[in-house]
């Protein structure tokens, strides 16, 4: 997907579609894991769709969720899929910042003589 070492770092325009294609990549892996989020509050805790959206957003943005689970399969829910956001922002600042960390690692890396 990247170039190598011994080719030239890539023109600028291609640069900033790169990292938008990320960026894009980043915000539907967010998209999905709300809807996820949301569909599990609603079926397991039977929340009005504004306080699974509110409880997910929390979750996945690191503050833990607004209701209390009441169900046993709504504490196994929360528990889990507070484990899961933890990856998915990992994961989501990883890919956002992969073409930018290539191409600095790239620009130092790269036989000009060649």
């Amino acid at each position: 997907m990247y170039e190598s070492k011994t080719h030239p770092p890539i023109p600028r325009k291609h640069f900033v579609r790169r990292v938008l294609l990320h960026v894009a990549a980043s915000l539907a892996l967010l998209l999905l894991s709300i809807l996820l989020g949301m569909a599990g509050y609603q079926y397991f805790e039977q929340l009005p769709w504004r306080d699974a959206f509110l409880n997910t957003a929390m979750l996945l943005g690191g503050m833990g969720p607004v209701d209390p689970p009441r169900t046993d399969g709504g504490k196994l829910f929360a528990g889990v899929f507070a484990l899961y956001a933890g990856l998915v922002f990992l994961v989501a600042v990883a890919l956002t910042f992969a073409p930018v960390v290539h191409r600095v690692m790239h620009k130092f890396h790269w036989e000009q003589d060649r």
